[in-house]
């Protein structure tokens, strides 16, 4: 499982080169959402690729696309916003606060998700540890946007 790690730590790296990718694209467009668009395909090209070369790429069935959740179908729309917010916001702001409170809010909310257990996720109590994480990383991007 430590590969699992690995991968996860190369998409924090991504996430991060990305958005100055994505700004630089947009100022030599001329437009975020022209920008946004190119960035959009490059996605499902690579989504594509990646489900052609792995043999895992399927078309779901007529019962499956009905039993999907109503609110799962939104998960393209989110995604679309943080690239949205990637041409827009992290150039003006810098690398650094954009990525901190990126994640800071994705953990604080995934700590609620877990809690509770919304959106499918398997219930994992909001301890005392968790919060005081959420708080650590919450001061953290502060200092990080400060200074």
């Amino acid at each position: 499982m430590w590969y699992l790690y690995g991968a996860v730590l190369l998409a924090g790296i991504a996430n991060a080169v990305q958005a100055g990718q994505n700004g630089a694209l947009a100022k030599s467009l001329g437009g975020s959402l022209s920008a946004g668009l190119v960035v959009a395909a490059g996605t499902a090209a690579c989504i594509t690729l990646a489900g052609l070369v792995s043999g895992k790429l399927t078309l779901p069935s007529a019962a499956q696309v009905l039993d999907v959740p109503w609110w799962a179908w939104f998960g393209g729309v989110l995604g679309g916003g943080i690239v949205v917010a990637q041409l827009m916001v992290a150039r003006r702001i810098g690398a650094a606060p954009f990525l901190g409170m990126l994640v800071t809010a994705g953990v604080v909310t995934s700590i609620l998700l877990d809690h509770f257990g919304w959106i499918g996720f398997e219930r994992h109590p909001a301890t005392l540890w968790r919060i005081a994480g959420g708080l650590l990383m919450i001061a953290g991007v502060a200092l990080v946007a400060t200074f």
